[in-house]
């Protein structure tokens, strides 16, 4: 961890890098004593015993069960990017962000580096969360088309997002093992908010894949053949205790997709458009 410390851009509070929990970083859920998992049984096990979502939250933000994933996103919060070099980064795992009982749930990939590993939010801070957000604002379900940092007054309008994996992986590719490491946090999150939620946006094939894998997990049938990722795909999924709920596909706002123009500015508001109109049934 770095000695040094910078002042938040935000509330010119000064932080270390990586951020220790409970000092007062906008939105940071845990404290000094939050339980912290060291391997995979310890997720599993302090995942299934939070006693409220923003328990969860908590103990998903302290995390240290995947050596590799730890030592990156803490080496990337004391390396920075030349940008950002003067303000502190989260280098934290990011738990869920928006709605405790939301109608629409955004599943992604993980965290990116310099983008919710620095800001304490996910989707927030990249050029990916800057697609993402100015969509969710243009359809209804965020309150501003930006989002820089935790504590700037974004708000999700009956919305929530979750990442597969938690903690930002070198190259952006988590491997198997750490994806698995990962899923109770994901599974547990999703069991607590599923009785609201009535669609699920997975944003590229991660996300599909974790979605389904995470229902599967919870208890829902998930067809066999699995159903195959596609933007603007759209399933039809039971929920574990009753009613349904709609899995929609979506494209990842990656600049690989937006750059080439695999991805539209109008591409990705049909799919949310689709979604707050499933989610106001």
């Amino acid at each position: 961890m770095s000695g040094r410390v910078d002042g938040d851009p935000l509330t010119s509070s000064a932080f270390t890098s990586p951020v220790l929990p409970g000092t007062g970083w906008p939105d940071d859920p845990a404290t000094a004593s939050t339980p912290v998992a060291e391997g995979a049984a310890d997720v599993r096990a302090l995942a299934a015993r939070a006693d409220s979502l923003h328990d969860l939250d908590a103990r998903v933000s302290v995390c240290r069960a995947c050596p590799r994933l730890v030592a990156w996103r803490e080496e990337v919060a004391v390396t920075k990017r030349r940008a950002f070099a003067d303000e502190p980064y989260w280098g934290r795992p990011i738990p869920g962000w928006g709605d405790p009982e939301p109608k629409v749930l955004i599943v992604g990939l993980a965290p990116a580096a310099h983008g919710g590993n620095r800001t304490g939010r996910i989707f927030t801070g990249d050029r990916s969360g800057d697609w993402l957000f100015a969509s969710l604002h243009r359809v209804g379900l965020a309150a501003k088309a930006t989002s820089t940092h935790a504590g700037d007054g974004q708000r999700l309008l009956r919305a929530r997002m979750v990442a597969a994996v938690r903690c930002a992986p070198p190259a952006n590719k988590p491997t198997n093992d750490e994806r698995d490491t990962c899923a109770p946090w994901l599974e547990e999150e999703l069991r607590e908010v599923l009785p609201s939620v009535r669609a699920i946006v997975a944003l590229g094939g991660y996300g599909w894949d974790a979605a389904l894998r995470t229902l599967g997990a919870l208890g829902a049938v998930v067809p066999r053949p699995r159903p195959k990722f596609g933007h603007g795909v759209e399933v039809t999924l039971p929920k574990p205790s009753g009613g349904t709920v709609q899995l929609l596909g979506c494209f990842h706002p990656s600049q690989q997709n937006t750059f080439t123009g695999r991805l539209t500015e109008p591409m990705l508001d049909a799919v949310m458009i689709r979604a707050k109109e499933v989610g106001d049934d």
